[in-house]
């Protein structure tokens, strides 16, 4: 089993760009580690707390994902941090060496991991 990181910074908190950002993030995340649904174990997705328009989890039920566990939470608000980001941790069951996942960090959020981002 393994982790996989991500996020994505949003231009505006707006619901179809919130989902379309959020598919986005997910699917090249899985395509980055030639994962396929079925070996998802559970998505957690976090979002900045000025992202009120949606569950970012709603992207993944819409891509067909009914079936794996996903959970949404508020990231903390500490002071100076970027806004408008979901971020999202992806257990899935692989053989892939950890220093082999590839982590993925799109838009303004490659700032926040530059030793990860691809």
């Amino acid at each position: 089993m393994r982790a996989i990181r991500g996020a994505i910074q949003l231009d505006r908190d707006d619901e179809d760009h919130l989902l379309r950002s959020t598919a986005e993030l997910l699917s090249k995340a899985l395509h980055a580690n030639e994962i396929d649904t079925d070996a998802l174990i559970n998505v957690l997705f976090t979002a900045t707390p000025d992202i009120r328009s949606q569950f970012p989890a709603l992207a993944a039920r819409e891509l067909g994902l009914g079936d794996v566990p996903l959970m949404c939470a508020v990231e903390m608000n500490v002071r100076g941090s970027m806004p408008l980001v979901i971020r999202l941790m992806a257990l899935v069951e692989t053989e892939t060496p950890r220093q082999y996942i590839q982590h993925t960090y799109l838009r303004g959020a490659v700032a926040l991991r530059l030793d990860l981002a691809q």
